[in-house]
């Protein structure tokens, strides 16, 4: 009996061992596919050892997510127990910033973790992976700018192979939605009512876009400088609101007419807020924060939201630091599944931050000079306005600089039946200063020009350099049925990434395929219907 049961323990434990070494072979093979194998084989391996559960439910898309929230989660605590009075005043403003994005890549991998099966799509956690390698970069940025790129290599966010744990897990998460018959095509659903807003957008959100004075009427909060309202700053309500709310229902503040000067900041929390003005150049947000000033570009918002399902309408957001100041943000936005309707962004350089995650521009006007238009949101504008303004000097002006770094990001920049021309402080003089329509800020730029008016200001090239051959054959530059005196395509740039779109390529970047990876319908009087 003692020998069947010596020899029954002895099968188990082969077993056991074969199941082991079966799956230690499918993390080998399965790392070998992505950007970063030897740091998958070892962190993923460590996961595998830890786990309860690590002879069932094999799920390798997952262990990768656990990984890189675990290593997260390290490079969180040994930050936070860094004293920030020891550093000196560029430093400690770097090291805000960052402190500020871990949490945030906290939050959205925390999110990920344990619901990827079932709850989540694969469109979602690819936005938020996203999301989390733009804050790992924009920490990294913010430490350049300030000229203390000798403290990287020590940044506890930056030296625990994170950015590269989450490149990994870009590349698994992009292989598993092929294969995953559970998620949904992205083609499978349209994603444009009627009306031109995002299916996303709920039937009460779309109504109060479409009339301001429903909107007003239905505000839980005023603002009013003259008293008339609950509050005479937007800081104050956003405060108030943070308390006085309930759930997730949609919270309405109504911001009336006048020139608000401040700083606003609306948090991770406060979802599913909506800000409506009393209209363009009648409700205006003003600020002048720059990086001249000791701030960092990611700082020098005058308005920053990162908040999901941000809602603005009818509103002007201003940074008045001029363009002697350099990077000047107006308005930064990192919130997913985020409106601005009717808005005005008016700024130099670095004038609007679409930071990351899915967002939606429709009937906006935008203002300014150098990268105006900038950051690594997966983003579209709509029937808008891009007014280019006059320089300093010795500048060039460039409308966009898409910030996306890893090929598996699904971000990019879509402008779409919209307008670009001269300010009226540019247009006497705009044949002393060139214009481009983008230039690639980071190694897989992505952005594309749709049946968009293209004034005579845009020079023949289209594009510029970054630096030298910087990212020209990873790119994807695109321009499909473009009109406009600058608009012709014929002494363009031949890069490899520049692509002349046919009406299939400019098919994969109408809004559905940026926003939640469905196809969008244009808005009314636009002859499209699915896609293009």
């Amino acid at each position: 009996m003692a020998k069947l049961v010596v020899a029954h323990l002895i099968s188990i434990i082969s077993l056991l061992f074969l199941l082991s070494h079966a799956k230690g072979n499918q993390i080998i093979s399965s790392c070998s596919q992505t950007p970063y194998p030897d740091v998958c084989n070892s962190f993923i391996s460590d996961t595998l050892l830890s786990s309860k559960d690590q002879y069932s439910h094999f799920n390798f898309r997952g262990m990768a997510l656990q990984a890189t929230v675990d290593r997260a989660k390290q490079a969180h605590q040994l930050a936070l127990a860094v004293e920030p009075n020891s550093l000196d005043v560029l430093a400690k403003a770097a090291w805000t910033d960052c402190l500020e994005l871990s949490e945030s890549t906290l939050s959205h991998l925390n999110h990920m973790v344990g619901s990827t099966a079932n709850t989540i799509s694969s469109e979602d956690i690819q936005t938020w992976l996203s999301a989390a390698l733009a804050n790992q970069q924009t920490c990294q940025n913010g430490f350049i700018e300030m000229g203390l790129g000798s403290h990287l290599p020590s940044l506890p966010f930056l030296s625990s192979n994170i950015s590269k744990m989450l490149s990994n897990s870009l590349a698994i998460n992009s292989g598993a939605s092929v294969s995953n018959s559970k998620i949904k095509p992205s083609g499978g659903r349209k994603l444009l009512s009627n009306d031109g807003f995002p299916e996303w957008v709920r039937l009460n959100d779309r109504k109060l876009l479409q009339t301001s004075s429903s909107a007003a009427s239905q505000a839980d909060i005023v603002v009013a400088q003259d008293g008339s309202g609950n509050y005479r700053t937007i800081s104050e309500a956003i405060a108030a609101a943070s308390t006085a709310r309930s759930g997730t229902k949609r919270f309405i503040i109504h911001v009336k007419s006048g020139v608000y000067s401040e700083n606003v900041n609306i948090p991770q929390s406060m979802i599913n807020l909506m800000l409506v003005g009393d209209g363009i150049d009648a409700t205006v947000v003003t600020g002048s924060k720059s990086v001249i000033d000791g701030s960092t570009t990611f700082a020098s918002a005058t308005f920053a939201v990162t908040a999901s399902g941000f809602i603005a309408k009818g509103m002007t957001f201003v940074n008045s630091a001029g363009p002697q100041k350099h990077q000047a943000v107006a308005l930064r936005s990192g919130s997913d599944l985020s409106v601005f309707y009717q808005c005005s962004f008016q700024g130099y350089q670095d004038t609007l931050y679409v930071y990351s995650q899915r967002q939606f521009f429709r009937n906006c006007d935008i203002y300014g000079t150098v990268d105006f238009i900038f950051g690594d949101a997966a983003a579209v504008f709509q029937s808008c306005n891009i007014y280019v303004r006059k320089p300093l000097s010795n500048q060039q002006n460039t409308v966009t600089a898409q910030g996306r770094t890893d090929p598996n990001e699904n971000t990019g920049f879509s402008i779409h039946e919209s307008l670009v021309t001269a300010a009226s402080d540019l247009k006497p003089v705009q044949a002393l200063f060139k214009t481009y329509i983008g230039r690639p800020w980071q190694q897989y730029s992505r952005t594309v020009f749709m049946k968009t008016e293209l004034d005579s200001l845009i020079d023949p090239a289209g594009w510029l350099e970054w630096s030298g051959n910087f990212a020209l054959s990873t790119l994807y530059y695109g321009e499909y049925m473009n009109t406009g005196a600058g608009a012709s395509t014929t002494s363009r740039v031949r890069w490899p990434g520049f692509h002349v779109m046919s009406a299939i390529d400019a098919a994969k970047f109408t809004v559905g395929s940026f926003i939640s990876g469905a196809s969008w319908i244009p808005a009314t009087g636009v002859p499209f219907t699915a896609g293009l």
